[in-house]
């Protein structure tokens, strides 16, 4: 995979950078800017080196056409302010401001434009349709740099188009999140302990059938524990429940004890009446939680259990929160075990996502982790196994 370096003298010359700024909003504040602290040495070096720098990104999930709420103007500000430098911002994509903006741009200037979103062509499954809006976006620059690892599982236009259409590169962030997944597929440093929490099971199917025979324990928590819970036979009450995912959840078990992978549940979790902050709640044995009650976190028991095995581990991936951290009463779990992965003595990967953010929303120093993906689920899928066409497209 080339790099900037093998781009040559950019000087003077038009760089469309894909970063990943897609950072949750509430109106127009940023409540969590990771991804644009992330995004911004890349473009800096590139500036440094007197391109003229054009950003491109998308944020949330518009309709194809253009939406306020997903404008990038609060994110063109903010990374005005990381970057230290001014960056101008265009308020359409590959219009008449795209199109003026980039044109004036100077030796070492920087544009964001508008969402990519806000566009049919970015997302389209049609390749006429997607590579209509690839040429647009590719006539605005001279070389392209993809440096978006968050979107580089999706064969949108801005992440598999454009770079078979310009000299292209891997950024310094897409490199970095290939160098360290690589090391957890290849030949990780045991024990090798993955942590899994979120949601629903069914989004981590795939990298617990990949990793099933690679890891050597797996802790999970958040709400896709529920289903594994009443797959041994538990009562769950309310809480969250995949149930036709129960067979499959049944086979990884038995998989993971023919293969002695160590799979490790908790012992007690935080019920509530009710998924509220307020909501009455208590601590209960992860085999015996009331029909009315809904889990909403990992309880003591197990948050002491989950740091206890990970004390020995040489390598653990982390994805997914173990409770409904955004909730001061369910925080606790998911607390502890980003206490407990701090003080692993090897290599430390935060999968991106929830886990990313619950990692800033708690007062941790990212510091302390060996490395915080900027991409949940392009660090699944990585893992996974499977191909990802934004890679795939730097790699040509």
């Amino acid at each position: 995979m080339k790099t900037v370096d093998d781009l040559g003298d950019l000087r003077g010359r038009r760089v469309l950078v894909r970063s990943d700024l897609n950072v949750p909003l509430q109106g127009a504040s940023i409540t969590d800017d990771g991804r644009i602290r992330a995004s911004a040495p890349t473009i800096a070096e590139l500036a440094d080196r007197a391109a003229r720098v054009v950003v491109c990104a998308h944020l949330g999930r518009p309709a194809g056409e253009p939406d306020p709420r997903y404008s990038l103007a609060p994110v063109a500000r903010r990374l005005g302010e990381v970057l230290g430098r001014d960056v101008t911002f265009a308020t359409d994509t590959v219009g008449e401001s795209a199109k003026a903006i980039v044109e004036q741009l100077g030796d070492g200037e920087i544009a964001l434009l508008e969402n990519l979103r806000f566009n049919k062509g970015e997302t389209s499954k049609h390749d006429a349709e997607r590579g209509a809006f690839a040429d647009q976006l590719a006539a605005l620059a001279e070389a392209y740099v993809g440096d978006g690892f968050g979107a580089v599982h999706r064969k949108h236009a801005s992440v598999y188009d454009v770079p078979q259409r310009l000299p292209h590169a891997a950024g310094a962030l897409v490199l970095r999140e290939i160098e360290v997944l690589r090391r957890l597929t290849e030949d990780p440093e045991r024990p090798y302990v993955v942590v899994l929490g979120g949601s629903k099971v069914s989004d981590k199917l795939g990298v617990i059938d990949n990793l099933i025979g690679t890891v050597d324990r797996l802790l999970i928590g958040g709400g896709m524990v529920f289903t594994f819970l009443k797959a041994r036979g538990h009562e769950v009450g309310k809480s969250l429940l995949e149930e036709d995912q129960l067979d499959a959840v049944r086979r990884y078990l038995e998989q993971a004890e023919a293969k002695g992978v160590e799979i490790v549940l908790p012992l007690d979790v935080v019920a509530a009446t009710a998924f509220a902050e307020d909501a009455e709640h208590d601590v209960y044995d992860a085999a015996a939680i009331p029909a009315d009650r809904i889990g909403l976190d990992i309880g003591p028991r197990s948050s002491a259990l989950f740091a206890d095995r990970l004390r020995d581990a040489r390598t653990v991936f982390w994805n997914g929160p173990m409770g409904v951290f955004e909730m001061a009463p369910f925080a606790e779990g998911t607390r502890a075990v980003a206490q407990a992965i701090t003080e692993v003595d090897g290599l430390t990967v935060v999968g991106g996502g929830d886990s990313a953010a619950a990692v800033r929303a708690l007062g941790f120093d990212e510091q302390a982790f060996g490395h915080i993906s900027t991409g949940g689920g392009a660090s699944l899928e990585f893992l996974e196994g499977k191909e990802l066409p934004g890679l795939t497209a730097l790699e040509a």
